[in-house]
């Protein structure tokens, strides 16, 4: 039987389910709550049966959303939040307890890092490994440990965890196994894959894409057994155990907590998937000839890209991901180069903190996103002061080497 692709998926997606007068969009609902006529109906929405009843829980706006994340990662069913750091929140507050144990990859994003930090204050055990060797994974393991978490390329150093080898540990071990899919995006990679129990996004990045929308997601894959996991309440413990794990992460993380990801740029976010696909065959091209320009350029000591041979995990990246490599890509600055006055030169790129935009951005990583860090946890990470961190954009090729090189040539020591 044939089975369309991604972005045919997406783009019929809405259309599939009856909408008002024939459009080809579900339409956005702002409305904060949803009437019954009928005071039992009204009941059995809130004793879990299907429907609408306050927007912090949900609107058919982010249903349809939701829909199509579940769609594009394959999974059992998804859940929004106002952000991909709220989505991370949500997961990591219902489904870990105080005196529960976490192992972390050491490579994940600044932010993350400061919430595992807050984890940590409220009694959550955390090991961070480098998630490249699985079997520093495995060894990290205590009898209450729950789960493990990765981002599956590093921001911003681009280290590749091995993410088939901690999938496998996982399912051994019946733990939780959560991935950061943010930098890959579904069109590059499907956690699923590889063993994932639940997979975030952050909406923000290339799903969204245009940069004019915040959002985040969690998806089930339908692979773990929540009946083996101890910390579902019991008043989530109905229906089938599939469906267990996603219900207390909605019921915590939107009605108690309320991360609620506002129909408006729930709205913004449907269309943008539509050419997700379509903007990362770009996004990665334009990375891979950017790599491959700066890698031999003076003004360069170094390129962090997935896509060059030399990357410690370039040959896993080429097999995951299906040789291409994202838009994420770290550059070390020449000896000599002031790396501000090298950012303020260049003219097309964006001086700004944003990933998956149709526009490149860069950003000096050391003084900015990871300053808060300090110079121990930066070197950990293989964060040096001249770090660039960029975000490569769908702009012309030509013209992003162009601006690249005029930029490192007014910058070099004369």
């Amino acid at each position: 039987m044939h089975k369309n692709g991604l972005t045919t998926q997406v783009l019929h997606s809405d259309r599939r389910q009856p909408i008002e007068h024939g459009a080809v969009h579900k339409p956005m609902h702002p409305s904060s709550q949803y009437v019954y006529g009928d005071a039992r109906e009204l009941a059995a929405v809130f004793q879990g049966k299907a429907g609408y009843t306050y927007s912090r829980q949900g609107t058919p706006t982010t249903g349809a959303l939701e829909a199509k994340i579940t769609l594009i990662e394959e999974g059992l069913g998804s859940v929004t939040f106002a952000s991909g750091m709220a989505a991370l929140t949500a997961v990591f507050t219902t489904l870990l307890k105080g005196g529960d144990h976490l192992i972390s990859s050491q490579y994940v994003f600044g932010n993350t890092t400061s919430l595992l930090g807050t984890l940590a204050d409220l009694g959550v055990e955390i090991s961070y490994v480098d998630a490249t060797d699985a079997a520093q994974v495995r060894a990290a393991l205590r009898p209450n440990t729950r789960m493990v978490f990765t981002e599956t390329i590093a921001n911003p150093g681009t280290q590749i965890a091995d993410l088939r080898g901690m999938g496998e540990f996982c399912r051994e071990q019946g733990l939780v196994y959560l991935v950061d899919n943010t930098m890959t995006s579904p069109s590059l990679f499907r956690p699923r894959d590889v063993g994932a129990s639940l997979v975030m996004n952050s909406l923000s990045k290339y799903i969204a894409g245009h940069g004019h929308a915040l959002g985040g997601s969690i998806t089930d894959t339908g692979l773990y057994d929540w009946s083996n996991y101890p910390n579902i309440a019991e008043p989530y413990r109905k229906g089938q155990p599939t469906g267990w794990g996603l219900l207390q992460i909605k019921k915590k993380g939107l009605r108690d907590m309320g991360g609620t990801l506002a129909a408006e740029p729930a709205h913004r976010i449907a269309i943008g998937a539509e050419t997700l696909a379509l903007r990362m065959q770009k996004h990665c091209s334009n990375a891979l000839a950017l790599a491959r320009f700066l890698e031999t350029h003076r003004g360069v000591a170094k390129v962090h890209y997935p896509g060059m041979p030399g990357h410690a995990q370039h040959a896993r990246a080429t097999e995951l991901f299906g040789g291409r490599y994202g838009g994420l890509m770290g550059i070390e600055l020449a000896e000599g180069i002031d790396c501000f006055d090298f950012l303020n030169r260049l003219h097309i790129v964006l001086l700004a903190t944003h990933l998956g935009d149709t526009r490149s951005l860069a950003l000096p990583a050391a003084h900015t996103i990871y300053y808060e860090m300090g110079p121990e946890r930066r070197k950990q990470m293989g964060i040096s002061d001249s770090f660039i961190r960029l975000s490569v954009g769908i702009e012309d090729e030509a013209d992003l080497i162009h601006d690249f090189d005029q930029a490192l040539q007014a910058s070099m020591p004369r």
